[in-house]
């Protein structure tokens, strides 16, 4: 695989039903064994607050950047695979899940098909999207906007009354002794 072939790519990576640390690891242990994926880096683990469907738990939610060899339509096609691999259920808009995998962003590319937009249309307006994306591309520029991640973070909190709080940085999260007592 040549480097000049791949992509950079962020992911949004959510859960808030069973073991939301083990959700999480798992999935980017199958991202990771995808021929044409490297995950490279992943923000630390925010708990937030639910959006839209309000009756659920808390999520668990990080970013993670990754290069890949894939197309948005295979990578979404590997993303689908691994949630279902996870037991996704899709029941109710915005409703509980055992995990979900979102495409943030993909290089520069701006892509409006009828089942993928990227950007995602909503990270903008989500501080548990844009406060770990910052962790790991403060500087990066969104495509189709002249503004950084940073800037997009900071308007996103003063605008944001939901609840996004650190419960394991990215330099503890996958260590055994960090216990998370707010895990419902």
């Amino acid at each position: 695989m040549k480097h000049k072939d791949m992509e950079t790519v962020y992911l949004g990576i959510g859960t808030n039903l069973g073991d939301r640390r083990a959700n999480i690891q798992q999935a980017l242990q199958l991202l990771d064994e995808v021929d044409g994926i490297n995950v490279l880096q992943h923000s630390s683990i925010y708990e937030t607050e639910p959006v839209g469907y309000l009756d659920q738990p808390f999520f668990f939610n990080l970013v993670c950047q990754l290069r890949t060899k894939l197309t948005p339509q295979q990578l979404l096609h590997q993303l689908q695979r691994i949630e279902q691999t996870l037991k996704r259920v899709r029941t109710v808009r915005w409703g509980p899940r055992t995990i979900d995998l979102d495409i943030l962003l993909f290089g520069t590319r701006i892509v409006d098909q009828p089942n993928l937009t990227i950007p995602h249309p909503r990270m903008l307006q989500r501080s548990f999207v844009m406060i770990p994306l910052a962790e790991l591309a403060p500087d990066l520029i969104i495509p189709g906007t002249e503004q950084t991640v940073l800037q997009w973070k900071e308007r996103c909190i003063k605008r944001s009354t939901s609840l996004v709080r650190k419960v394991i940085p990215k330099e503890n999260w996958r260590k055994e002794e960090v216990v998370d007592a707010s895990d419902r």
